[in-house]
């Protein structure tokens, strides 16, 4: 699946209108007064969020949006024509910048929310207006203004109450396709995931929660190594982040060794996403043989450092329903009785 979550967009509103020079010509009306009609606005560029699109693949081949321009005023005091608007649609979740400081200019994360980028330049007045007790016959109108031009950066960040994270390999995507209703591709390489892939999990009481399954992290993504930089953004807006480690694959500091490593580029991209809460899932325990790994030492290491750990088997389903009645007591009863 063609997946884009950044773009560089340039956008033009529309140029105001001529005011119009005209007098008023009638019979029996020889000195009729200047009757000249306003310019039209220009139409805005406007940006509004669509669940119809859950990429910002569109601005691969569209890159240029231009409101159009306001009519000329007309005799009669007639106003031209506004000019129409151009409406940029984008999926729910996309923050517009400015490309060259990064400023936050609007973060659209409902549907249908909207947001006025660039004003249409205002249409010029009729000489009508330029009538004094001195100058009864004006021959001045206005121009109209000009619109404005500028670039903008799209940015997508997926908008799920969980994200799934963990090292390539950990088993997210197996895990994903288990726990919910997404059916993402799966493989054994590293960043099987070339895109984040959503998938609702569906909880006790009726209840339900949108899980985005963030890429692999490699060690340096933080610092823009591998994909890392183009996905760590994707789980800024999440809530709550479970973090998958494999059983099976022990590093020379221990089975922690794999969380730290991944906690680390979290800290290292942003304080704010190392300081989620998150529920550590020690995966591929239908590999693990009976008392090869001392998986409760580990469980009680990471309660320590207040991480709930459940140990689990993606493939297999095992411990998973540990798992949704914890994502339920952390989104649902803990909210109702605070």
């Amino acid at each position: 699946m063609d997946f884009l979550d950044e773009a560089l967009i340039t956008a033009k509103s529309g140029d105001g209108g001529r005011g119009c020079v005209s007098f008023r010509r009638e019979r029996f009306i020889p000195k009729g007064g200047p009757d000249g009609g306003d310019g039209g606005d220009g139409g805005d560029v406007i940006v509004r969020a669509t669940e119809r699109l859950n990429s910002l693949l569109p601005f691969r081949y569209r890159r240029l949006f231009r409101a159009r321009k306001g009519q000329p005023g007309m005799g009669r005091n007639k106003t031209g024509k506004s000019g129409q608007d151009v409406v940029v649609e984008v999926p729910p979740g996309t923050v517009i910048q400015n490309p060259e400081t990064g400023e936050v200019i609007a973060d659209l994360v409902l549907d249908s929310q909207e947001v006025v980028l660039l004003k249409g330049g205002r249409g010029g007045w009729g000489n009508q207006h330029f009538a004094t007790s001195t100058n009864r016959a004006p021959r001045k109108a206005q121009p109209g203004l000009p619109g404005q031009e500028k670039r903008f950066r799209l940015v997508l960040k997926t908008l799920a109450h969980i994200g799934l994270i963990g090292l390539p390999n950990a088993g997210k995507s197996t895990l994903l396709a288990h726990l919910t209703t997404a059916r993402p591709k799966i493989g054994d390489y590293p960043f099987t995931t070339l895109v984040p892939n959503l998938g609702v999990v569906a909880l006790d009481e009726g209840k339900s929660l949108t899980v985005a399954d963030i890429p692999g992290l490699i060690e340096g993504a933080s610092k823009g190594r591998g994909l890392g930089h183009r996905f760590l953004k994707h789980i800024e807006r999440t809530s709550l982040l479970l973090h998958l480690i494999d059983v099976t694959h022990v590093p020379s500091s221990g089975l922690l060794g794999d969380f730290d490593k991944v906690t680390g580029e979290l800290e290292a991209y942003s304080p704010s996403l190392a300081g989620k809460r998150q529920i550590v899932l020690i995966n591929k325990m239908d590999l693990l043989n009976s008392g090869h790994r001392n998986v409760d030492q580990v469980v009680e290491i990471l309660k320590e450092r207040g991480c709930k750990a459940f140990p689990i088997s993606a493939l297999t389903g095992q411990g998973l329903e540990d798992v949704k009645r914890a994502l339920l007591e952390e989104f649902f009863h803990e909210n109702r009785n605070g």
